[in-house]
């Protein structure tokens, strides 16, 4: 019966090490597969942000396809073309998209 009861005593004192390794490697999976790849997508955007020129086509968070007449650095707007005599502000961190190598279907 002792043989028995101390057996269960070391058995549960092995899972709490196993249970640390589970959660460390359960959080290396999630790193791995969830968080890195979305900060590497956030930075890309990022990247394509900073890079903005005039003219070029491009799509707002909000679905909106337009012409970027001209850049405010310094207030970090962008002003967008999306028709004839139509322009509107928007901010910078709103476009994400380059329609220029991306064929729209009509």
């Amino acid at each position: 019966m002792t043989n028995l009861f101390l057996a269960a005593q070391s058995a549960q004192g092995g899972s709490g090490l196993s249970m640390i390794l589970m959660m460390v490697a359960i959080f290396a999976i999630m790193y791995f597969f969830m968080i890195r790849p979305q900060q590497k997508k956030q930075k890309e955007i990022r990247n394509f942000q900073n890079s903005l020129t005039e003219g070029a086509q491009v799509v707002t968070s909000g679905g909106i396809y337009g012409t970027i007449k001209s850049i405010d650095l310094a207030k970090n707007t962008v002003d967008l073309k999306i028709a004839r005599d139509v322009v509107i502000t928007i901010d910078k961190s709103c476009v994400f998209k380059d329609m220029a190598n991306t064929p729209l279907q009509k």
